[in-house]
């Protein structure tokens, strides 16, 4: 009888990709992660014990058969693992590099909670998919049969882009309309590339583009091209553009030159990445490089700004947090990261105003935990007496995103939402009280994770075709 590959947790304790320097990986946008060899993600994948009830595919919101793909990975069989990797998730190369693995499957692992060390599942999801394109296993999109039905996705982040792979397999023809000239969404502009390099999000728009996709970019719907046309062009409609209103900061000061928003200031440098001219970048309005950095915030968004603006040089770069570091929503590896690549985090201090016409420093105040609130959340307040000033020639508000009023901006009557501003849609088929029109990812939840995008792409893509199905069985 063969040795058992797995449930080797007890005698190979868990090991990550090694990160590059801190020293070295502040002076480019590359990832810091380097890539497991096939002998270390077999021996990490082995680690796996197999659980008769595996929370780690449990708390994925895509559900992905882990241990499976672990498995196969520990026995060497990369090209199935693959292909069950792929089954239910669209994009498995992105989510192992930006999903907050911590927070849902290997924060859930078995061995972890028994103190071994939790399996590097996201490592060894990145190893899989990356191993599987230099393969050449990834192949086009190439449907067995084309159908006539046609579907305008207005979008091109991720739920968009999961959406759209999933229908032109079926073999829809599918149109995605995207208000920027490159597809990806906060893929391609939003997320920095030492955490997602930029040609990992490029190969997969290629992929769907030369599967049959069109793509109608640097289209801002509502101006371009209205709501109610692309409704006519198509049989139905996918609504995934995402949430892009940044909130804003009140307070003495706040419109002062230098205080910018996050979306803005990540977008300009990654197009600087690209290659394009900037304008915002190249006169400093967007450009962190010798100033005194302040973001605000404690969300993902932040960590991306703080360790953006260490890469460009920044003089000092500090991170203002109203909670401490236990409370804060932004992953706990991303503020190591940023710790060690020398960024600053003020906790439990909040802005109060701005000093200066062209912003000088925050008018800070610190703040203390109270008493939870009805989320279990504590409440900060107020020490009083406690104001004083951080200087800042730079101030980036990171506090998150909110959704733009698209019934306002598009003209569109029937397309109801919350009182969040979200768009009502089912849990189920994600279709919104208009019919034949859907909506997933942030536009519906709010600001979230990129992995939750996809997992509603998929599911509405499967509504879509289900309603095809349907209408053509009553045709006949």
């Amino acid at each position: 009888m063969a040795d058992n590959p797995m449930l080797k947790f007890v005698t190979v304790e868990r090991d990550t990709p090694k990160k590059r320097d801190a020293g070295q990986r502040r002076e480019d946008f590359h990832e810091i992660y380097a890539e497991y060899a096939q002998a270390k993600a077999a021996e990490q994948a082995s680690r796996c014990s197999q659980c008769g009830v595996p929370y780690c595919q449990t708390h994925c919101p895509l559900h992905n058969n882990i241990p499976d793909w672990l498995k196969l990975t520990a026995e060497g069989r990369l090209k199935e693992a693959y292909e069950i990797s792929q089954a239910t998730n669209t994009f498995p190369e992105i989510c192992g590099r930006i999903c907050p693995q911590d927070r849902l499957c290997e924060g859930n692992c078995v061995i972890e909670q028994s103190g071994h060390g939790t399996v590097t599942i996201g490592s060894v999801e990145k190893y899989i998919t990356d191993t599987a394109w230099e393969k050449g296993w990834v192949k086009p999109l190439s449907p067995v049969a084309e159908r006539p039905e046609s579907v305008g996705i207005i979008g091109a982040g991720p739920g968009g882009l999961a959406a759209a792979d999933r229908l032109r397999r079926a073999g829809v023809q599918v149109t995605i309309y995207d208000r920027y000239d490159r597809a990806g969404g906060l893929l391609t502009y939003g997320i920095p590339g030492f955490k997602l390099e930029k040609d990992v999000v490029m190969r997969r728009n290629q992929q769907l583009e030369d599967g049959g996709v069109t793509f109608v970019l640097n289209c801002n719907v509502g101006e371009d091209i209205s709501f109610d046309d692309i409704r006519a062009k198509h049989d139905a409609v996918l609504i995934a553009t995402g949430v892009y209103k940044s909130r804003e900061l009140k307070g003495p000061g706040s419109g002062a030159a230098g205080i910018v928003r996050a979306i803005d200031y990540l977008t300009a440098s990654n197009r600087k990445s690209f290659g394009d001219e900037v304008p915002e970048f190249d006169t400093g309005a967007l450009n962190a490089t010798d100033k005194r950095v302040v973001v605000i915030g404690g969300g993902d968004t932040a960590m991306d700004c703080v360790r953006t603006a260490v890469r460009q040089g920044a003089t000092s770069v500090k991170c203002l947090y109203r909670r401490d570091r236990v409370n804060m929503p932004g992953s706990q590896r991303e503020v190591a990261n940023a710790e060690e690549e020398g960024v600053e985090f003020v906790w439990l201090t909040a802005p109060k105003g701005f000093a200066g016409d062209a912003v000088t420093g925050v008018m800070a105040q610190k703040m203390r935990l109270g008493a939870p609130d009805a989320t279990g959340r504590q409440v900060p307040e107020l020490v009083e007496g406690s104001d004083y000033v951080e200087d800042a020639d730079l101030v980036i508000k990171a506090l998150g995103f909110e959704p733009e009023d698209l019934p306002k901006l598009w003209g569109v009557d029937g397309l109801e939402v919350t009182g969040w501003g979200t768009i009502k849609a089912s849990f189920q088929t994600h279709e919104t009280t208009l019919e034949g029109v859907y909506a997933v990812g942030d536009i519906v939840r709010g600001a979230s994770l990129v992995v939750w995008a996809i997992r509603d792409g998929r599911e509405a893509a499967d509504a879509i075709l289900e309603r095809f199905s349907a209408a053509a069985m009553a045709a006949e």
